[in-house]
């Protein structure tokens, strides 16, 4: 199986987790998307569910799926997430924010009673930090915040990318603050760069989700594969 179809098995054994009646938080991203789509051919099957997405995108999504939508307002505690991730360690520390939709994720994964993250085998490391870690900054500050982030990250000035979209302005989240990436290589103690991070003004959230997920589903080339947290 190419990455795509792996990515694919893993949303499809994810959505044997859902149980009738549940309240699901949606992920964001590529693997995120099969899931939904996966999710909407239940529900128009009869599945009864209620879901918070993650992003405008996943909430476009699940619209044209007729997946029943609620808000955290409406329903604060729930069920079960359902994510994808961009790096996944061995203890299921993740990195997220790759599409723009950390700040959400972290809200509505904090919100489950469980986390599951779905991904195909390349998202799995020994050690997070190859992939670059986002960093969700308000806009105002923004020049004084990121060098107070590279600080605590002790990181060169050239570590720190603020991100961009196509038509090279800033790229602005879903809930109007700005992203920095931090290429740090490795992250060897992430429960401490958590802590580091969100201590700065500024600072509205980052990547690293320590010890949020439960279970992971993983896409490989000879099929899926379940890890659980211990």
């Amino acid at each position: 199986m190419d990455s795509n179809q792996q990515k694919h098995a893993a949303a499809a054994r994810a959505v044997e987790f859902v149980r009738p009646g549940m309240r699901l938080g949606l992920g964001t991203g590529s693997t995120a998307k099969h899931l939904v789509d996966l999710l909407g051919e239940r529900v128009r099957g009869g599945l009864d569910i209620v879901a918070v997405p993650t992003s405008e995108a996943t909430h476009q999504q699940a619209v044209s799926c007729g997946i029943p939508l609620t808000t955290l307002d409406e329903t604060p505690a729930l069920d079960l997430t359902i994510d994808g991730a961009d790096e996944i360690s061995p203890d299921l520390t993740l990195i997220k924010g790759g599409g723009g939709a950390l700040l959400r994720e972290k809200i509505v994964a904090s919100a489950s009673a469980r986390m599951i993250v779905i991904a195909d085998e390349s998202k799995c490391v020994d050690v997070l930090g190859r992939f670059p870690l986002p960093v969700e900054i308000a806009p105002f500050g923004a020049g004084a915040t990121r060098l107070a982030v590279q600080a605590v990250l002790r990181a060169q000035p050239g570590m720190l990318t603020l991100r961009k979209s196509e038509d090279g302005h800033a790229f602005v989240t879903d809930g109007g603050h700005f992203i920095v990436d931090a290429a740090l290589g490795r992250i060897e103690d992430p429960r401490e760069v958590a802590r580091a991070l969100i201590a700065v003004p500024g600072v509205m959230e980052h990547g690293l989700f320590v010890g949020l997920a439960s279970t992971a589903v993983i896409g490989g080339p000879d099929g899926v594969r379940i890890v659980e947290r211990r």
